[in-house]
């Protein structure tokens, strides 16, 4: 079942807002968090973030040469992963809509002798041409974005066709752990980001985001009537996260 309101509304974790304010508000976030983002997430996911992100890199087919978008990219780490797999001849354009997070992943990549070209942009109007990228992967951004439909036919635009769509996001956990993790994410994230990054709300707000996001079988659906392929589905960890892979048509 799909989560989104309508009549112009949507969803700011539990929060009902108009959609005009909810990129203003996830930018607030993001800008709270932007500095200790890769710490808190090591911290909150025992680490586990770093083996979803791998298994996402792994199943790609993503060859040297390729080019590359990696959207909502954040603090870089899939985007230097992407520029492993390209090489010289290839090309990631790393990019998000927060000039905060973008910051920190330029200077991260720049330390790691990446060099990769990066924008700031919004997923829903991606000013780049149609059918240009082989490959385009959204990684633990998803949720955040106001209208994900059209998010995800805008990705489908800029790929060239047969081209690969990663979705890398969290999802819903099986039923016999729902109830610890909800006590987790809801009690002890908060404690965690009060006591490491002097900031209980925005980790309250990431919580509920996760929970308001679509389910692994609505994702699915999402992509397929955005026009992509042979859409798979990984669960990961239980169904804490979930890698879902479609092609162009």
């Amino acid at each position: 079942m799909n989560n989104e309101p309508s009549n112009n509304t949507t969803h700011f974790g539990f929060t009902t807002v108009k959609e005009n304010e909810k990129s203003e508000l996830v930018a607030k976030v993001f800008d709270n968090v932007a500095q200790k983002y890769d710490l808190m997430n090591d911290i909150m996911s025992f680490g586990l973030h770093r083996l979803w992100k791998k298994f996402t890199l792994f199943t790609t087919e993503i060859k040297p040469g390729d080019k590359v978008l990696d959207i909502a990219g954040g603090t870089g780490d899939m985007s230097a992963g992407f520029k492993k797999l390209v090489g010289d001849t290839g090309i990631v354009w790393h990019t998000d809509i927060n000039s905060s997070m973008l910051k920190v992943g330029r200077d991260r990549l720049i330390d790691e002798g990446i060099l990769t070209p990066q924008c700031i942009c919004d997923a829903e109007k991606l000013p780049f041409a149609n059918n240009y990228f082989d490959a385009v992967c959204v990684s633990f951004g998803l949720r955040n974005m106001t209208h994900k439909e059209a998010a995800l036919t805008e990705m489908g635009r800029v790929l060239r066709p047969g081209g690969t769509l990663l979705v890398l996001e969290f999802s819903k956990i099986i039923k016999p752990l729902e109830k610890i993790y909800d006590l987790y994410s809801f009690k002890v994230l908060p404690l965690i980001g009060k006591l490491i990054a002097n900031d209980s709300q925005s980790y309250t707000y990431l919580a509920e985001s996760i929970k308001m996001h679509p389910n692994q079988e609505t994702l699915t659906q999402m992509m397929i009537n955005s026009g992509f392929a042979k859409v798979t589905l990984h669960n990961l960890t239980f169904g804490i996260a979930a890698l879902h892979k479609g092609y162009k048509a």
